[in-house]
């Protein structure tokens, strides 16, 4: 299975709105072929790799990373070529929580006689398509926050400057998360503050994600830098005030979303997103949208590039969150992963919110 994962992983920037899913066929403890999801439309990993074993894959064992899907859409069911190739085990590591599939896969299977596990390197899997299943399961995206900040934890001076926190090793490391997201979510302070591009810049990146500007006013600049480049861009702002005949006439979606306490309603805008098929969205903004998402535990994912040195009092926190008077109202953080990048430290954690 740790094998079908790696594979998996080549499709970490392409498969969307599809989960990213890789397959190994053995036999006799020999691998005899493999296969990957490259993009939606194109076939599944196990189509590409029983193609790959031919008359091989008789007897064999199919290592998958997500359950056969067991409906038509752009492609056949991966259960029938399955069950067509005469494998005689199929080994996988998580459910596909899809109404469409959803356990149907796996019980098709064994009706053709075939053997179904599940369960192998659960954590793995879930991690590598965390965005795809929570839009499954919940319908809203999955929601990483990435930061740059310093090692007494500010993002900014007090005067707002925050060019440049992080190192170019660790800049550069971003755009691999950016590339893997389907969209990238930003504030207007931010739009106002720094008039951020927030596209992918790497090589090797298959599209540009969505960008989206949480503006309840509307106050995004028609000559905002964000605007003048390739890609989609969505603008959700207020239902409660007009928008500027200037950004009507740009080329920006706009979208209009009930208000919560003078702000964009994040819960409607999460809704929204998962409707438009967004797994992955990836916040770069600043202390006010990013402390309003954790304060609604609406963060599934913190992303944290710590920077060694220091900025010194009256500097800018990461989180405008209510005060504290109880420590058991702390938000703990899992720990997910820790790395050194360049002279940065990238650090990976996961909410646990109380009750």
């Amino acid at each position: 299975m740790a094998t079908a994962l790696q594979l998996a992983r080549h499709g970490l920037n392409s498969t969307h709105p599809n989960p990213r899913v890789g397959c190994v066929i053995a036999h006799d403890g020999q691998i005899v072929s493999t296969g990957w999801h490259a993009r939606a439309g194109e076939c599944h990993a196990e189509i590409n790799a029983l193609a790959d074993a031919g008359s091989k894959a008789v007897g064999s064992t199919a290592y998958i990373t997500l359950e056969p899907c067991n409906h038509s859409g752009k492609t056949p069911p991966c259960v029938d070529a399955l069950i067509q190739a005469k494998v005689s085990r199929v080994v996988f590591a998580i459910e596909d929580p899809n109404p469409e599939v959803c356990g149907t896969g796996s019980r098709r299977l064994e009706q053709a006689g075939i053997e179904v596990k599940s369960g192998l390197m659960i954590d793995d899997a879930e991690d590598l398509n965390a965005g795809f299943l929570k839009r499954m399961r919940h319908g809203q995206p999955w929601v990483r926050i990435k930061l740059a900040q310093s090692m007494d934890g500010y993002i900014a001076l007090a005067n707002g400057s925050s060019q440049w926190i992080s190192g170019a090793e660790a800049r550069s490391d971003v755009q691999n998360w950016r590339a893997r997201s389907d969209a990238i979510l930003t504030g207007i302070g931010t739009i106002l503050a720094d008039d951020p591009s927030l596209n992918v810049r790497i090589g090797n990146a298959s599209r540009q994600p969505l960008r989206v500007i949480a503006d309840s006013r509307w106050r995004t600049p028609p000559d905002a830098r964000i605007l003048s480049i390739d890609g989609q861009v969505l603008i959700a702002g207020s239902h409660e005030h007009e928008i500027p005949g200037a950004l009507i006439e740009s080329s920006a979606e706009l979208l209009k979303l009930p208000s919560v306490r003078g702000q964009v309603d994040l819960q409607c805008l999460l809704q929204e997103l998962g409707r438009r098929e967004i797994n992955e969205l990836q916040v770069e903004a600043g202390a006010t949208l990013c402390g309003a998402l954790l304060e609604q535990a609406l963060v599934d994912e913190i992303l944290i590039y710590q920077a060694p040195h220091l900025m010194g009092g009256e500097a800018i926190g990461p989180f405008a969150t209510p005060r504290l008077d109880k420590m058991d109202d702390r938000v703990h953080l899992k720990w997910l992963d820790a790395r050194r990048i360049g002279n940065d430290l990238r650090l990976r954690f996961k909410p646990e919110y109380n009750g």
